[in-house]
């Protein structure tokens, strides 16, 4: 059983973890999350046809990515971590901001992401990764029914 000055420890760091993370991604860096990602990491975003399973595949699958993404600012928003033993729950929201061809900030991609991490001796590890989309654009105004094909 892991007392509450462990959970609080261990949920600052895991969001620590995963700040860092984001930093480094925003400056067209991917191994900030491939140093997290535990050898038997599993994956899903929304540009993935299929699950995404080990360490490598991730390697493979973020290597176009690396010195191409500009996200000059973040917020890490509502960041909820559940921890249960060896395992903890990361949940949060993004919202990622982009330069303006004015010069200008804007909103660029907004995602939901879920990670579970494993302890791993002193350290947590992500052992599985998902990411989708915040209120799509495209989606939007689609109700329940639409969403499934039952709106004929």
């Amino acid at each position: 059983m892991i007392d509450t000055t462990d959970a609080q420890a261990s949920t600052d760091q895991i969001i620590q973890l995963e700040r860092a993370a984001l930093d480094r991604w925003g400056k067209g860096d991917p191994s900030g999350f491939l140093e997290l990602y535990a050898s038997d990491i599993t994956y899903f975003d929304p540009l993935t046809a299929v699950r995404i399973d080990g360490h490598q595949a991730m390697v493979n699958y973020y290597r176009p990515w690396i010195g191409k993404i500009q996200i000059p600012r973040y917020e890490m928003l509502n960041p909820h971590v559940v921890i249960n033993g060896n395992l903890a729950l990361l949940t949060y929201n993004l919202v990622n901001y982009i330069n303006g061809a004015n010069g200008g900030e804007s909103v660029g991609s907004r995602w939901n992401s879920t990670t579970v991490y494993q302890r791993r001796g002193d350290t947590w590890k992500a052992i599985h990764s998902h990411w989708s989309f915040t209120r799509h654009p495209a989606f939007e105004s689609m109700s329940p029914e639409a969403s499934e094909g039952l709106d004929a």
